[in-house]
């Protein structure tokens, strides 16, 4: 199957990916509490793209990307709180924490576009 490139499905999976991967440090560093809140919203936002490109019609499409937004703010909020703790590994979250920014950027655009065109 041959699917067109679509660079916020791509980028939200290729973030999760890098969750799970800070998720597994954080438990090494038995660090349960956050590394639980952080790999469900950081999952999240795929997850919710994922079902956005499946959506039924605008309104719904809308809909699930709103969602997928507030994940990526809500991941956001806990990198933020893992960096200014100082749990986990810096560089890594730091890098998280710019990529978490451009999805947020970039869902945004995603929404804002979509009503643009009518429906909301």
């Amino acid at each position: 199957m041959n699917e067109k490139p679509n660079i916020i499905k791509d980028k939200s999976y290729l973030f999760a990916i890098q969750i799970v991967h800070l998720y597994k440090e954080l438990l090494k560093q038995n660090e349960f509490v956050l590394s639980k809140q952080i790999v469900r919203s950081g999952t999240s936002i795929g997850a919710n793209v994922e079902e956005a490109l499946a959506a039924q019609s605008r309104k719904d499409f809308i809909s699930k990307m709103s969602i997928a937004s507030k994940e990526a703010r809500e991941t956001n909020y806990w990198l933020r709180l893992l960096r200014d703790t100082k749990l986990g590994n810096v560089s890594c979250i730091l890098e998280r924490l710019n990529e978490s920014e451009e999805i947020i950027r970039i869902i945004t655009s995603i929404v804002k576009t979509s009503k643009g065109r009518g429906a909301g």
